[in-house]
């Protein structure tokens, strides 16, 4: 696992080769660092390190606003340039334990020809990715390689979040009926926070590469500018994924309501269809109950039996009546 220093705030510092590799190198040596033709600095920084701000001003000369944007908790997608410089602000998805897929991380990034600057408060997956293409002399060649490629596999780890939570939402489907209804809501709630979640983030992370493809800097080449247009399209193919992803969990929720509503309904009629049988039954029972002189054969030793045969010949009339008007 890679630890950012304490000091500088230096997570790793790699030479780019220009050949898909890279060679490491320390604090000291990238800040003496002069650019060999074909050659890309890229250092990965810890945000949170207070030197970090003081760094970028003094050292790289960077604008007070626009150091602002690259260590600064106010983490909105946009992307803007000055003169030949990219500044970005990108948000991927955070698989650090415990959190959960709408939690995002923020990667800032600075990029010039030959040198990039990508920042991060959380631990995120994509630069960690690109560094292992590097390790293996399959990376990317130069600072537009770079930007391109970080911005694919931010967008790529959406993709997987994406479909792993459709795949759970065609599980729910099939097993509705052999799962618990409170546990199948509690998945629904979560999935559709899940999806809120990654609309607010990745909606204006669409316009950030927009503005990126819109207004490349020029030592960005022309496959890099293809590249990212086509991460645009599938970044948008997400969007259009989330908002599926929402209306099917909605269907979901609203079958499940429908069917609840349903046995509620069928167990208040039933009982309703019960109390309307002992209704009348309750009544001559009751009528006969009240102690008052008068009441009929309360001196026949038959008259029980004639009053359960007159009640069961009342039942008998109401199921025949309850049939005729279709209420059973």
């Amino acid at each position: 696992m890679l630890v950012p220093d304490r000091d500088t705030g230096l997570i790793f510092a790699r030479v780019i080769d220009g050949k898909g590799g890279a060679r490491p190198i320390d604090w000291a040596e990238a800040g003496q660092w002069s650019a060999a033709p074909g050659e890309t600095l890229w250092m990965h920084l810890d945000r949170t390190v207070e030197s970090v701000d003081d760094w970028l001003r003094d050292e790289l000369g960077i604008s007070e606003a626009t150091v602002e944007a690259l260590v600064s908790n106010q983490t909105r997608p946009r992307a803007f340039r000055e003169g030949d410089t990219l500044i970005a602000v990108l948000r991927g998805i955070n698989f650090n334990p415990g959190a959960e897929p709408e939690d995002m991380v923020t990667l800032q990034i600075w990029a010039k020809a030959d040198r990039v600057i990508t920042l991060r408060r959380r631990i995120l997956q994509a630069p960690r990715d690109v560094l292992d293409q590097l390790h293996r002399g399959a990376g990317p060649s130069s600072a537009g390689d770079l930007v391109t490629e970080i911005v694919e596999q931010l967008v790529a780890t959406m993709g997987g979040s994406i479909v792993d939570m459709n795949e759970r939402i065609d599980e729910l489907e099939e097993d509705e009926d052999d799962l618990d209804v409170e546990e199948v809501l509690d998945v629904i709630a979560t999935i559709r926070r899940n999806c809120l979640g990654l609309k607010r983030h990745m909606s204006p992370q669409h316009e950030a590469l927009m503005q990126i493809a819109r207004d490349p800097p020029n030592w960005m080449s022309d496959a890099n500018s293809r590249d990212i247009r086509e991460t645009i399209d599938r970044l948008k193919r997400y969007l259009e994924d989330i908002d599926v992803s929402k209306e099917s969990v909605l269907v979901l929720q609203d079958d499940i309501n429908n069917r609840a509503a349903n046995r509620s309904n069928h167990t208040m009629y039933m009982l309703s269809i019960v109390a309307a049988i002992f209704l009348p039954l309750s009544f001559v029972t009751g009528l006969l109950g009240i102690n008052v002189g008068g009441l009929p054969g309360v001196h026949d030793p038959d008259a029980f039996w004639v009053t359960v045969a007159i009640l069961a010949g009342l039942l008998g009339i109401q199921l025949m009546l309850f049939r005729r008007l279709r209420w059973l």
